[in-house]
């Protein structure tokens, strides 16, 4: 693993997309203190799984192309939380093949005429580039965004493109005529080789369209999924349910892994029908895939009285749903691994269900999917109690009479983000008085004052203003 404190980005107040600056051991030490805050009370957290090499992992990289008042083409990502497009050349946490392609369309659009798009006035041609690349495969996608269909000289700017860099196998035109945040559009068309790549990931290949979602990070995807693999601890026979099964990735392994029978089930078609392309071309007759909403799709299955012995669930960062949740009680199966990418809503769901069934966490493994980001990955097993089991749970002890409310968040972690955010230095008393006003029960305060009418120091306003910020931000209220 690498220690030293990586050379300083030139954009990194600019661009927003990594909003951790410091050595990649601190990095880690920061998500295995936020994931053990959020979830040792379920359990003891084990360390964060970290990269040998935490650089240029991310195989898909996409450009916004902007032409300034000097005439000069501009490609990189929206400054965060604006439209300003920030020029970025080469990235740390970027694909370097992708960033050079990149460059090299911008230089080749001025010999060819070709404009960028504008977005005030809804006229020029290139929107984004797309370039995606098989990292075991090295196959390369690049997709061509285009605010309309026309497309001057086509056929000699591919065959340009691809002279200069032979490694693309496949280009698109993607069009995205609309005045929207999204990037793609819902036409495209094939320019150049069959439109899709593969990779391999576990072992297994995997066909990926323009459209499609895969793990941006395939060296820590497969520490993850090995791990899912591990806590699901196939035997053979059982029944597996792959639920936001996207392109089937999860599944495919489990199926190859040992699985008995695998459903997979995701609500983007476009991603069904390449995870039933990735089934057969991994030759597996033992999984079978259903377009629909996770949540409905389990609960017919358990109206229906189906029953699974495993649960892979992958929800989006929103987390799970209640309907979800409700029916995976429901139909009770005996293991569910759950793969999360935002540990606040992961502390959520695994409240709801260790509150209102039998489930109780097992393991939980924090992956750093995404160096340098604030983002982290978990996975955890959950095993329905039986009456001799034993779970180990690490707690401090003035954590045992906590509410739910409380354990959120300390008293230093509310003043830390109160003096970061508003520069106020507040007093546990102040906090306190907030959260009993917010309705959070404090226990008793046996160091209180002995005198029969002492004065208390009451919050003044912008204070309690800022506690309530701090205690919305942590989720407390």
């Amino acid at each position: 693993m690498q220690n030293s404190k990586p050379a300083r980005c030139p954009v990194y107040k600019k661009c927003g997309g990594c909003q951790l600056d410091t050595a990649y051991p601190d990095q880690l030490g920061y998500k295995q203190n936020k994931v053990e805050r959020l979830l040792r009370r379920f359990g003891k957290v084990a360390p964060i799984i970290g990269m040998d090499n935490p650089c240029h992992y991310r195989n898909k990289v996409q450009a916004a192309f902007y032409t300034n008042r000097s005439g000069r083409i501009i490609s990189g990502v929206y400054q965060s939380g604006t439209h300003h497009v920030v020029g970025i050349d080469s990235c740390m946490i970027e694909d370097e093949t992708a960033d050079k392609i990149i460059v090299g369309v911008r230089r080749l659009l001025p010999s060819f005429r070709l404009t960028t798009y504008n977005e005030d006035t809804g006229k020029g041609f290139l929107r984004h580039v797309l370039v995606k690349r098989g990292f075991a495969t090295n196959e390369v996608m690049l997709v061509l965004v285009t605010g309309t269909p026309v497309f001057p000289s086509r056929n000699n700017f591919v065959k340009a493109v691809v002279k200069q860099f032979p490694m693309i196998t496949t280009v698109v035109q993607n069009v995205n005529p609309y005045r929207t945040n999204l990037v793609l559009g819902d036409k495209q068309t094939v320019l150049y080789g069959k439109g899709t790549i593969e990779d391999v990931l576990c072992g297994c290949r995997f066909r990926i369209s323009p459209k499609s979602f895969y793990q941006i990070n395939p060296v820590q995807t497969e520490v993850l999924y090995n791990k899912a693999m591990e806590f699901a601890d196939l035997k053979g026979s059982e029944t597996v349910l792959d639920a936001y099964c996207g392109i089937g990735t999860i599944g495919i392994v489990a199926a190859k892994r040992g699985a008995g029978s695998v459903v997979g089930v995701e609500l983007n078609g476009e991603a069904v029908r390449d995870a039933v392309m990735n089934a057969k071309a991994n030759g597996l007759k033992n999984i079978r895939f259903y377009k629909g909403d996770a949540g409905a799709f389990m609960e017919e299955l358990a109206d229906a009285g189906e029953k699974c012995d495993v649960v892979f669930m992958d929800p989006p960062r929103a987390g799970s749903s209640e309907q979800f949740l409700r029916s995976l009680i429901k139909m009770s199966p005996d293991t569910v691994v759950y793969i999360s990418c935002n540990p606040e809503t992961l502390a959520r769901d695994l409240r709801f269900l260790t509150k209102n069934s039998a489930y109780r966490v097992k393991n939980i493994q924090p992956v750093d999917m995404f160096p340098h980001t604030e983002h982290i990955e978990s996975v955890v097993l959950l095993s329905r109690k039986m009456p001799d089991d034993k779970i180990e749970v690490d707690l401090d002890l003035d954590e045992l009479d906590l509410t739910s409310a409380e354990s959120k968040a300390t008293y230093q972690e509310i003043k830390d983000y109160v003096l970061k955010e508003y520069g106020f230095k507040v007093s546990t008393l102040y906090i306190s008085q907030v959260k009993r006003k917010c309705g959070i029960i404090e226990r008793e305060n046996y160091n209180h004052s002995r005198k029969e009418n002492p004065h208390i120091p009451q919050c003044p306003k912008d204070k309690e203003d800022a506690i309530r910020a701090a205690l919305e931000h942590f989720g407390m209220i």
